[in-house]
């Protein structure tokens, strides 16, 4: 690993908060915190999560709301990231919240759904340890960690 990403990212306090939540080291937390940027920008997780196009498309008729996959709109090198260290938080800490919620959603839908879906989750812890500038503890996950 260059020593130049590893100096940035001690040198830079976003990156540093999120390498304290597992599967996330140096480059990853560099990448994330610079496609994120200012945190305040976003008034929820919700926004972040559509602004990485990790939410399900929607459409109405008749009444009824159907979701599609997810709209990849937004930055594909977020999605990429995310799904790196998604899969390496399940193999990390595989008693964790994220890798419980993959394993669960893996068994009913399938992987490829399952990542997806656990990476939106991963953004929105992210969020939280952002905005409230807090590290992560397993424990503590943000207002709206469902």
């Amino acid at each position: 690993m260059s020593h130049r990403i590893k100096e940035e990212a001690i040198e830079d306090e976003d990156a540093r908060l999120l390498m304290t939540i597992p599967g996330i080291s140096y480059y990853s937390a560099l990448l994330i915190a610079g496609e994120i940027g200012d945190i305040s920008r976003f008034p929820d997780s919700d926004h972040l999560v559509s602004y990485a196009g990790l939410s399900p498309s929607t459409h109405s008729s008749g009444g009824r709301t159907y979701h599609g996959p997810i709209t990849k709109q937004g930055s594909k090198y977020l999605r990429w990231v995310l799904n790196q260290v998604t899969h390496a938080n399940v193999r990390s800490d595989p008693d964790g919240t994220i890798a419980k919620f993959y394993e669960k959603l893996r068994r009913e839908k399938g992987p490829q759904k399952a990542i997806v879906a656990a990476s939106a989750k991963m953004l929105r812890i992210i969020y939280w340890v952002l905005k409230e500038r807090r590290p992560y503890a397993e424990e503590w996950q943000g207002p709206d960690h469902g």
